[in-house]
């Protein structure tokens, strides 16, 4: 199984948490992979919104699951997280995508697409310091995976 990171927005090369997101995707023995894309057009926040989830939707591969991150969606606790995802594994699912939305988030249409909703909490994020939370949550689920002792009850 493939994840997929799609996010919008495009992270800088010298930025804080690139170091730590690439340590973590490397860490992780599942291939890991981010794709960004952006929107420059000068839109209304709606309209800004329906273009980059066309953007998001062209990114999605074909059968995957889609998880899109939102403030509003379930909450999931770490062992559920990795349960989940294990869940997909074992039912031979091949592309899971998780998607982080822009400024404004994820249009109706995304929501919609969606197999989950997934709220790592009520508060809004900075974008790479969320693609950061989930990079370390994936490991975070992989190293439950496989029985390994990162992660502390």
């Amino acid at each position: 199984m493939k994840i997929q990171i799609l996010a919008i927005g495009k992270m800088k090369k010298n930025c804080p948490e690139k170091q730590i997101i690439d340590d973590y995707i490397k860490k992780t023995l599942w291939p890991v992979e981010i794709h960004e894309a952006e929107e420059h057009r000068p839109l209304s926040p709606e309209q800004i919104k329906e273009a980059e989830g066309k953007l998001l939707e062209k990114m999605i591969p074909k059968g995957a699951k889609v998880i899109v991150l939102d403030e509003k969606g379930k909450q999931l606790n770490s062992h559920e997280f990795a349960e989940q995802i294990q869940s997909w594994k074992n039912q031979s699912v091949g592309d899971v995508a998780f998607l982080i939305g822009g400024a404004f988030g994820h249009s109706p249409q995304i929501k919609q697409r969606a197999d989950l909703l997934l709220s790592f909490g009520r508060m809004t994020l900075p974008h790479m310091l969320m693609r950061t939370v989930l990079t370390e949550q994936i490991y975070r689920a992989f190293t439950l995976s496989e029985g390994h002792p990162y992660h502390k009850d």
